[in-house]
């Protein structure tokens, strides 16, 4: 049996994407629509608040193109957390206007496949990317993957020696984007339809599509990767809401 690499586990995560129904909130008069988001403010300001105590983490986005208006990236200690937030924002009144598009369930993960983790200085860098507080730059992106189990493209096939050549070249390209992307990887076997989610944040949107393109061509990618859909946004700051939501 070929042996499976170990993983470092932290914090639940969740990408919660909705659509707005703006024909129903047209509708509504002004007051009640700045009652609605007076509430939904709140609601972010609860999850600041959680933040602060770092008992966890989100980032606010407005979603670009058609698959969504809105996203959500929410990390909590446990999965039940996850459920606890949902359900708070589901019961907001103002969640009768935005239509879950899609979501995604995961856990912050980081392999062992660099090699030993137990000096006290690494362990101290480890804990720090399992229980992070998000960035807020001004661009996201978010996209699951998964290893390809085709034929002789099979990545669970190959041997632990392969698969850590494999993961420490395609690592040296995100490496020449330190300072100006900032990646979080998650596990989601067993959790969600793929295997892993990779979430970028960078000030410069180009920035996405460069280190994408440039990994297409590593053979982690162009043998044993496939990336099935892809959402981009941008960083929305609670004090721009009201704004977002006006007519």
């Amino acid at each position: 049996m070929v042996e499976a690499v170990k993983t470092h586990d932290g914090w639940y995560c969740l990408h919660d994407f909705r659509t707005i129904n703006w024909a129903k909130w047209r509708i509504l008069s002004s007051e009640k629509r700045s009652q609605l988001t007076n509430d939904f403010i709140n609601f972010i300001t609860s999850l600041e608040n959680v933040s602060a105590e770092n008992n966890g983490s989100h980032y606010f986005f407005d979603v670009t193109g058609h698959k969504a208006d809105l996203g959500l990236m929410l990390l909590r200690p446990e999965l039940s957390d996850l459920n606890n937030v949902e359900n708070q924002f589901n019961k907001l009144e103002i969640a009768d206007y935005f239509v879950r598009t899609h979501s995604y369930i995961s856990v912050i993960e980081l392999s062992t496949y660099s090699g030993d983790s137990s000096n006290p200085k690494v362990m101290k860098h480890i804990q720090n990317r399992l229980y992070p507080q998000l960035p807020k730059n001004k661009y996201v992106c978010f996209y699951p993957m998964n290893k390809k189990r085709d034929g002789d493209d099979n990545w669970f096939r190959l041997s632990m020696e392969e698969r850590q050549k494999l993961m420490y070249d395609h690592g040296m390209i995100g490496r020449q984007y330190a300072g100006q992307i900032r990646q979080f990887i998650t596990g989601s076997i067993g959790f969600d339809d793929h295997e892993w989610g990779v979430t970028l944040f960078s000030n410069d949107a180009l920035q996405f599509k460069k280190i994408v393109y440039e990994m297409r061509f590593d053979e982690a990618s162009s043998r044993y990767g496939d990336f099935p859909y892809f959402m981009v946004g941008v960083h929305l700051p609670k004090e721009n809401i009201p704004t977002f939501l006006s007519l």
